[in-house]
């Protein structure tokens, strides 16, 4: 019986750990990209209202919906985490703790 516990708590205290930082991480990494499209969007409109620019908005929506459009590939993250299911539901709880902290 303990051959089957010792794995199963070895992968949710990693699978825990990891999530916690990568959740962390990732929360870091938007705040600062949203900073850089914040930025570039009030750049593009300063320049726009100013008349240096001239920007076509509706193409750029539409180029902007293509590319989140393509980011929608969830379920070939979703996948390795179901496979394993003691790692990815500690991993999953950590990141969101992760991403709280953050």
């Amino acid at each position: 019986m303990s051959e089957l516990i010792s794995p199963i708590l070895y992968q949710l205290g990693i699978g825990g750990i990891l999530g916690v930082v990568v959740g962390y991480a990732v929360k870091k990494v938007l705040k600062i990209l949203a900073l850089i499209a914040g930025l570039f969007a009030l750049t593009l409109i300063y320049l726009g209202y100013t008349g240096i620019i001239s920007v076509n908005y509706t193409n750029l929506a539409g180029a902007i919906g293509g590319l989140l459009g393509n980011l929608g590939g969830a379920s070939q993250l979703l996948s390795p985490i179901i496979a394993n299911l003691p790692f990815g539901g500690s991993f999953v709880a950590g990141a969101t703790m992760g991403f709280k902290k953050g």
